[in-house]
């Protein structure tokens, strides 16, 4: 059976924990930050969890991840 192609764009957006979770990171930091509170930023910058509901699809997007 031939290898299977990882694509790339999840690839780059997504990481596998060690307990096989999904680390995502977190929408809404690219611009239009000066009206977002401080707090709010800061709690942008933590990784999040990819939802259980999605957990099957994306790792038909990394194959070997």
């Amino acid at each position: 059976m031939p290898k299977l192609k990882t694509k790339k764009g999840a690839k780059k957006r997504f990481k596998l924990t060690k307990s096989g979770k999904i680390k995502r990171a977190k929408s809404c930091k690219r611009h239009i930050l000066t009206k977002k509170s401080r707090k709010r930023k800061r709690a942008l910058r933590k990784p999040a969890i990819v939802d259980k509901t999605f957990e099957k699809k994306v790792k038909s997007l990394l194959p070997y991840g």
